[in-house]
């Protein structure tokens, strides 16, 4: 394998900077993003345009959310809200059937709740509100602003992967519109107890990308020709993976890939930051039509008979967020459970 720029890290590093450049720096940054897409399905990106202040801000108010009491978490806990926004205590979350060692606040786009006649699809109920803790005024502006500043870096990485694949520039933009799907899940990982050690389960990310932003502890681990990379902290750099809307869109020519997160086992505990971007939710995921040498390496998206991929968006992340959150599933969507399969 050719050496990319850091050979002493386990995945590929990409600088953003050279996309924005243009000329030849933009060329080796589409040469590298589509060898790394094709090769790992991971990379960190590095020279994002997110100074290392507002980095150490976002991740210190994160943990000054989690140091709250228990008290105030649960006043914005996720089973009170029908749109998967809030708090999830240790445990609540499932990866193939088992429970997550994590605790986690999600929020993502900013919206009104639709009246109940305006809802035609199962997946609308996601479209309202988020939660947001009296204890920590300024937490609300400043993680919408970092969740906007990481969408426009995913949309940057979106036309810089049309072009990979030999597409428009603006192959995704109709799927996309004028926002993309935004999700943003703060998350702590207490230390390891006992012989559990499932920070969160081997699975693929549903979306079109997801940018990880984590902290200096180890845990991260990429599936890479039947080993486990771990996926090593690099100061100020964002993790990048392809998700399934990816894999679906080139027909399987890149593949979403298998990660997990080992709970820590000497450090008190993890913290990251994971940001997902997909289509409007109203969108079909489109198909690309490849070049026949890009075509001949694509043989269909991967199937999982457990947990079928929708082509549809809104039905795709709805069923995930169903099968994640039972608890809020069976508050407000028990006669819809059956969609978990």
């Amino acid at each position: 394998m050719t050496p990319f720029s850091n050979t002493s890290l386990p995945l590929p590093v990409l600088k953003l900077a050279q996309w924005h450049q243009g000329g030849q720096a933009r060329q080796q940054f589409i040469h590298e993003l589509g060898r790394a897409a094709r090769d790992y399905g991971f990379f960190y990106l590095t020279e994002h345009g997110i100074s290392d202040d507002q980095i150490q801000y976002v991740q210190q108010l994160s943990k000054q959310f989690f140091a709250l009491p228990l008290t105030q978490k649960q006043q914005v806990a996720m089973v009170k809200s029908p749109h998967f926004r809030g708090y999830s205590t240790v445990g609540s979350e499932l990866t193939n059937g088992r429970s997550d060692q994590r605790e986690q606040f999600d929020f993502m786009l900013e919206e009104a709740a639709l009246a109940p006649e305006d809802i035609h699809a199962h997946w609308q109920h996601l479209i309202g509100p988020n939660q947001w803790p009296n204890a920590l005024p300024t937490m609300r502006d400043t993680m919408l602003a970092w969740q906007q500043q990481l969408s426009a870096i995913s949309m940057n990485l979106l036309e810089a992967f049309a072009v990979a694949l030999e597409q428009p520039s603006t192959a995704f933009k109709e799927s996309i519109g004028e926002q993309p799907y935004a999700h943003t899940k703060l998350i702590r990982y207490p230390q390891r107890q006992g012989i559990n050690n499932q920070g969160v389960g081997a699975h693929k990310d549903p979306g079109y990308l997801t940018l990880v932003l984590q902290d200096e502890q180890s845990g991260l681990e990429v599936e890479h020709q039947g080993q486990w990379l771990p996926v090593v902290p690099l100061p100020g750099a964002l993790v990048v993976n392809i998700g399934e809307l990816l894999e679906l869109a080139s027909d399987g020519y890149l593949q979403a890939t298998y990660h997990r997160v080992v709970s820590p086992a000497i450090a008190r505990e993890r913290y990251s930051i994971a940001f997902f971007m997909a289509a409007r939710l109203s969108a079909e995921v489109p198909y690309l039509p490849l070049p026949g040498h890009l075509k001949q390496l694509a043989h269909g998206p991967s199937s999982d008979p457990n947990n079928p991929l929708f082509r549809q968006v809104g039905q795709n992340v709805f069923k995930g967020r169903l099968r994640s959150h039972p608890d809020v599933a069976q508050r407000f969507y028990a006669d819809l459970l059956k969609l978990a399969g």
